[in-house]
């Protein structure tokens, strides 16, 4: 049972909605539940922060498609309070595969959903023009955004891959007969060079024309009014205007993101003060534009720092009045002894966990209550 301070209790308080909503999100038709859950993650971020795991239950370190079940909860009790799942798997693939997919990712939202947890979406997105995956390859890979684009010459190929999405967002209704929100973040860390939407391969202009088509076209053709669009560069930014050189406009986004590894400990190489700074930009962003702001990757392989929750990443998040919804850590693989980011059952870093889990600041799953039902009060 986690300990429950006076401060968590009462930001857990909460009251039926009544007037205005404070922070506008890009869909004006977003659904109740989608609306409620943006403004709760607005209020959230001031004062505290969610947790969250990629892949949390879908597999673990040594395990895989066990109902209930996530590291997280073996080491804490509670699931991530935001579980991570990805849309690699719809597309690139055949449709007996993608429909396998869909189906154990839809039973995985509503049951997040139905737990009052929150579910994120990455997109490792199989490069449509060429042979290649997600990573870019010389041998295989093309630069597609221009093609994906409108008149480009997979465009109508790329509208047939949104349209699985949509589909799919169409498909996570709750037994409360709701449409699950969801946090959708495409073509992330492009500002690297690993994936074929990155800098070296994609202009400017290309990367904002479809990042503006992709939202356009799921919100307003496709109907989709169930997902929260997060834009999330990785660390190649220094400044506000660095963060913002390929932003597609406020009218396309509703959370600035950042995936930051290498000022956390990657490799053994910290430089807190970096990671922070970049925290801090995208955290006044999003309160000067009335916008989300979260950590949406982060963490250190292997956790081999015993005490990288409480000194490293729990100090950090702490600094500067940096407001973020939510922190996400990588996933934990089933097979390799040493690809995982979570603590499991006796890893080495388990027991600073739990001091990370009970401080009054990070939020689990097992904290929220009616968080896409109730606007959340802060006394």
């Amino acid at each position: 049972m986690k300990f429950i301070t006076n401060k968590k209790t009462a930001l857990l308080s909460v009251c039926m909605i009544t007037g205005h909503f404070l922070f506008s999100q890009i869909d004006k038709k977003a659904t109740k539940e989608t609306k409620i859950l943006y403004q709760n993650l607005k209020t959230i971020s001031k004062n505290h922060i969610l947790f969250g795991h990629q892949h949390a239950l879908e597999y673990g370190h040594g395990w895989k498609d066990e109902s209930n079940k996530s590291d997280v909860k073996l080491v804490t009790g509670s699931h991530p309070a935001v579980v991570g799942i990805d849309f690699s798997g719809f597309s690139g693939h055949s449709k007996e595969e993608i429909e396998k997919n869909k189906t154990v990712l839809k039973k995985n939202v509503i049951d997040t959903y139905e737990r009052g947890g929150i579910t994120t979406v990455s997109w490792h997105f199989n490069n449509p023009a060429s042979g290649g995956g997600f990573y870019w390859k010389d041998s295989v890979s093309l630069a597609a955004m221009s093609l994906i684009k409108k008149d480009g010459s997979h465009h109508e190929q790329y509208k047939e891959i949104l349209k699985t999405i949509a589909d799919f967002a169409h498909s996570v209704k709750a037994k409360d007969g709701k449409l699950v929100p969801m946090i959708f973040r495409p073509f992330h860390e492009f500002d690297g060079d690993w994936f074929w939407w990155g800098k070296k391969y994609t202009s400017r202009e290309d990367f904002i024309e479809v990042w503006q088509f992709t939202v356009s076209y799921l919100r307003d053709t496709l109907g989709v009014h169930n997902f929260i669009y997060a834009f999330s560069p990785d660390t190649r930014f220094n400044s506000e205007s660095e963060y913002l050189e390929r932003y597609p406009g406020d009218k396309y986004v509703d959370l600035f993101g950042i995936d930051d590894y290498g000022d956390f400990g990657r490799d053994r190489k910290y430089d807190l003060d970096a990671g922070v700074k970049r925290l801090k930009i995208i955290s006044d962003l999003a309160i000067k534009k009335k916008k989300l702001a979260a950590f949406t990757e982060t963490g250190l392989e292997s956790v081999p720092n015993k005490t990288w929750w409480t000194d490293i990443l729990l100090k950090s998040l702490k600094q500067e009045n940096i407001q973020l919804s939510y922190v996400l850590v990588w996933r934990n693989d089933v097979h390799s002894p040493t690809h995982f980011y979570a603590p499991y059952l006796g890893q080495v870093s388990a027991a600073d966990f739990i001091e990370f889990y009970n401080d009054p600041f990070t939020l689990f799953e097992n904290d929220l209550k009616d968080i896409y039902k109730k606007k959340i009060k802060l006394k």
